[in-house]
């Protein structure tokens, strides 16, 4: 029974780790370029009473033996990068990538980080930069002047000045891609970092090599399905309850072999 005790109290853990991974799946519903996080289970390591292949006569062996499992636990979580829905505003800073890629970012000590979230403003100095402050990196940089702000799919950004109708061209924007987005390091802010597990970042221009172009007033919706996730909040409530009910059902036995001892 006390085997039981603990291969259970494994299970709620697990199962309580993976509700918080649910919860804040949910609480980012709104959040714009969320990407959900999924978590994924690992049973632990095995008693092995009887070997699987033992001889049990000098002709025959044992075609299973006997393997006692010891409890589950949460190995990693995963990003899903699955593209949100995309949401037209009115706002020519909103910007989102329509397919693979990430926004540069430039953070106060001089590291680059990755987010795509698309929701530019700008500074007093006219340079487009994040809700947080931190600039877009090429930097773009509008002059007071400016009539209209343009960003072509290919990430060019141009303008028009008071008294001149023609485009000028300020600055182009740079995606960034990895070969394992799941690697990278969320940092919160909707920022991400580079890690060994993501590789380097590979710069290229949107909509060219794979990259998904840029759309000007448009921004990427958080991509957890709602429904998806009350599915799995349910589900894991009722593995929570089950493995609770193993607790009650060992304790009990236990108590009986106490009281008639």
């Amino acid at each position: 029974m006390l085997p039981a005790l603990w291969v259970a109290k494994t299970g709620l853990s697990a199962q309580d780790t993976n509700l918080t991974v649910i919860s804040n799946n949910l609480a980012n519903v709104s959040t714009t370029g969320f990407k959900r996080d999924r978590a994924e289970f690992q049973d632990l390591l095995y008693q092995i009473k009887r070997q699987p292949g033992a001889r049990s006569t000098q002709d025959s062996e044992l075609p299973s033996g006997l393997q006692v499992g010891t409890g589950v636990r949460i190995v990693g979580t995963q990003k899903n990068f699955q593209t949100g829905s995309l949401q037209t505003t009115e706002n020519p800073l909103d910007m989102a990538v329509n397919g693979r890629g990430f926004f540069q970012i430039l953070q106060p000590d001089g590291t680059v980080s990755y987010t795509r979230d698309g929701t530019f403003h700008l500074n007093s100095d006219g340079q487009v930069v994040t809700a947080s402050g931190f600039a877009l990196e090429p930097a773009i940089v509008v002059p007071p002047d400016a009539k209209s702000f343009t960003v072509g799919e290919d990430g060019t950004v141009s303008i028009t000045t008071q008294g001149n109708p023609a485009a000028q061209i300020i600055g182009n924007i740079q995606t960034a891609d990895f070969i394992n987005p799941a690697g990278l390091q969320a940092i919160g802010g909707n920022l991400f970092l580079e890690t060994a597990a993501s590789g380097a970042p590979q710069i290229g221009t949107p909509g060219l090599n794979g990259f998904g172009p840029t759309l000007q007033q448009t921004l990427e919706n958080s991509n957890v399905s709602t429904v998806e996730e009350l599915v799995n909040m349910i589900t894991t409530q009722r593995a929570y309850e089950m493995n609770s009910k193993v607790i009650s059902a060992a304790d009990k036995m236990l108590s009986f072999v106490t009281q008639q001892l």
